[in-house]
């Protein structure tokens, strides 16, 4: 019998065995997994971690629990009933497919979609936390900001972050390299490496280069970056850049200045670089831009690029930063159909 189980254990599907008396008799591993429980045994509530009902089978919403259901369809019915179901938990709805055979004088329930149902769940708390690490939607006490943020898959490589130091605006806006689940954990680096304490963009890009040394990476992973200091009292904007789109300054007089400065990503390329600080003046009533490559390189159906230029026109036609996140957000969308790489901006009105 232990060999028996330490074999369910082993498996991926998740299993369950149900007497008549719709007590649960077994759980394997991937069970308790899928559904955060640690009790092998029980009621379907012990197993399932269900937060419904004070008891198992006497509440008023017992009677309509999918689980609960499904089982006594089998006891009544031939022996087998088969159902896609959803249940509440305490991370939000589960959605999977579980067939109910006899077993004897008890009832086998496998679940044949456990592993994807669980990594459906680790994405959805990954897609959480990663939506935690944004800035908030307003700016407080600080420059008036507005931002985008879409990831082209469930977890996204872009990271934008807006904050204040010794009573000046900071902007920062990092473009992590790869996609999905590893550009996720890369960018929850740069947010934890980034040091939010130093006022000189440059230093902080210098020590966020010297600490990604020490994940040894290869050289496909890197990090392009842009982060800039608004100096209010001197009308300045201090910026450094590594590897990424130059800031965009919109000067309400002049037009358009595209900031250049050419610096490599944060990477293993070159390990000892030091970035620079670079200065600009501003009038109220600019606004100041950043934005990620897959904003500019957004490919619609006949592969043309959405490029700088049409980002540069959308930002020529702003009244301010809102405007402008509106106006570029609806000019992609109407671009392209759908996006292939993340896509990050943020505006900040001067």
């Amino acid at each position: 019998m232990n060999l028996y189980k330490e074999v369910l254990n082993s498996i991926p599907t998740a299993a369950i065995v149900v007497d008549k008396n719709m007590r649960v008799r077994y759980t394997n591993r991937a069970f308790r997994s899928c559904f955060h429980s640690v009790r092998v045994r029980g009621t379907l509530k012990d197993v399932t971690d269900c937060r419904e009902e004070e008891s198992c089978g006497g509440g008023v919403k017992c009677a309509y629990c999918p689980i609960r259901t499904l089982f006594s369809d089998a006891m009544r019915g031939d022996g087998t009933a088969f159902r896609n179901l959803i249940m509440r938990s305490a991370e939000g709805n589960l959605n999977f497919r579980i067939k109910v055979t006899p077993l004897g004088k008890f009832y086998l329930g496998v679940v044949d979609n456990a592993y994807e149902t669980e990594i459906a769940r680790e994405m959805y708390s990954a897609q959480d936390i990663q939506q935690r690490l944004l800035p908030p939607a307003n700016a407080g006490g600080g420059t008036h900001y507005s931002f985008m943020y879409i990831p082209c898959r469930e977890i996204g490589g872009d990271l934008p972050d807006v904050y204040e130091t010794d009573g000046e605006t900071m902007g920062f806006l990092a473009d992590v390299s790869g996609k999905g689940i590893s550009a996720g954990m890369l960018s929850a680096f740069v947010k934890a490496g980034w040091d939010r304490g130093e006022p000189s963009p440059a230093k902080a890009l210098t020590g966020l280069n010297a600490k990604f040394q020490e994940l040894n990476l290869d050289e496909t992973s890197y990090v392009t970056a842009v982060a800039v200091r608004i100096d209010r009292a001197r009308s300045e904007i201090r910026y450094s850049v590594a590897g990424h789109n130059a800031p965009m300054l919109l000067k309400s007089a002049l037009g358009i200045d595209e900031i250049e400065m050419n610096a490599p990503p944060v990477s293993n390329w070159i390990p000892g670089y030091t970035y620079e600080d670079r200065a600009i003046g501003y009038r109220t009533g600019d606004i100041l831009a950043l934005v990620t490559d897959g904003v500019t390189e957004c490919r619609n159906a006949a592969g043309e690029l959405f490029s700088i230029e049409r980002v540069e026109d959308v930002l020529q036609k702003s009244e301010n930063a809102e405007r402008f996140i509106e106006r570029l957000k609806a000019a992609l969308r109407e671009f392209c159909e759908t996006f292939e790489d993340d896509i990050t901006a943020i505006a900040f009105d001067l």
